[in-house]
């Protein structure tokens, strides 16, 4: 399971994304609804653009986390027999992780002439739902991916319906 929802969020998430850098300039931006525009960004860092370590280091530390987070899935099944809906939620975010990394790894040196680990993550979609008097967006601002919304979303779905699922899982490796 966890490998049939992880091989199909990256597909989505990777079809979106060349669909978006092959039909769009750099920095254009399209209005679908006035609350929803898909535009043509690329980001450098992490979430929101912000960039806390080099472009390697953040590469390689989500290389790590998704093999984390595999191993983990992994005990998950193995040794907690996991609900599947929690089980899910990690495979959502190993799957946001990869995407994510197949931008820096592959884009960059496929699309952005960027060396391997440097390219730039592809971010598409906008939301901007709240403007002030001015007509400025005052909320939502960051463009982000379908990788993104994976992340996101599995982790708010664990701290509202799996919240006990990871605490039993943390206390027993606290407890040895």
């Amino acid at each position: 399971m966890v490998a049939v929802i992880v091989l199909l969020a990256v597909a989505i998430d990777q079809v979106i994304k060349l669909s978006i850098a092959s039909h769009y300039q750099l920095g254009e931006s399209r209005e679908v609804f006035s609350w929803f525009w898909l535009c043509y960004v690329e980001n450098n860092g992490m979430a929101f653009g912000i960039e806390w370590f080099s472009k390697l280091a953040l590469t390689l530390f989500r290389l790590l986390a998704v093999g984390a987070l595999g191993w983990y899935a992994h005990v998950l099944i193995n040794k907690y027999h996991a609900r599947t809906g929690y089980i899910a939620t990690i495979a959502f975010i190993i799957a946001g992780a990869l995407g994510n990394i197949v931008d820096c790894v592959a884009y960059g040196k496929l699309f952005q002439g960027r060396d391997w680990f440097y390219g730039r993550v592809v971010d598409m979609f906008y939301f901007p739902l709240i403007h002030n008097q001015a007509g400025e967006v005052i909320f939502f601002r960051p463009v982000f991916n379908f990788a993104d919304s994976c992340i996101t979303c599995a982790v708010a779905v664990i701290f509202l319906f799996y919240l006990k699922d990871l605490n039993k899982t943390m206390e027993d490796k606290t407890e040895k």
